[in-house]
């Protein structure tokens, strides 16, 4: 049986930071799967850049079914954790069973991959404090808020933890997660 990998998400999540790393891992030989506040249809979305906007747009993206809520994860059955970017960490920063989940795995040291606006959740439970991170450029005052050292940079690995900007890190961000799950948590 392959080891399992648990993404978590919601609506409005960023599509090509949730089903990127899906996929790849997937290649990779590994179960994953997409757990968010119920098993529903979610619905994602696009963030680009647009000529004479100083921030990034959001377009309606693609639509994919959670494998299971939050209330479901058995967070001892996952060799790794991914939290994807987008707004919908905005607003799961407060569910209370989610909360649960990324504490299960920090306090596992098991591996753990975010993106873009994902280290909110990391620093809504505690777990960026004396860590090195790098996250979307604008949650630089967030991060350090939470007691992390921002790195602006493609990857950034700290432990079991890897994080990245945003969807164009992808390459490098994916590159030092694997490192990280095939010395912590092989394929089997």
């Amino acid at each position: 049986m392959a080891a399992k990998i648990l993404i978590v998400t919601g609506d409005a999540a960023e599509s090509l930071e949730v089903l990127y790393p899906f996929q790849r891992l997937r290649e990779e030989g590994y179960d994953v799967h997409i757990a968010a506040p119920a098993r529903k249809k979610l619905q994602f979305v696009v963030h680009d850049f647009e000529p004479g906007f100083d921030t990034y747009t959001e377009k309606p993206g693609y639509t994919w079914p959670a494998d299971l809520a939050f209330s479901e994860v058995d967070p001892g059955q996952y060799v790794a954790l991914v939290i994807p970017g987008g707004r919908a960490p905005e607003y799961l920063r407060g569910d209370p069973e989610l909360r649960k989940i990324l504490k299960s795995f920090f306090d596992a040291d098991k591996p753990v991959a975010q993106i873009c606006h994902g280290p909110l959740l990391t620093a809504a439970i505690g777990s960026l404090a004396g860590r090195r991170v790098t996250a979307y450029p604008a949650l630089e005052i967030d991060m350090q808020a939470a007691g992390a050292t921002f790195q602006d940079a493609e990857a950034v690995v700290d432990g079991t933890l890897v994080s990245a900007r945003a969807w164009p890190d992808h390459s490098g961000w994916m590159r030092e997660f694997l490192t990280v799950l095939r010395a912590k948590a092989p394929v089997t």
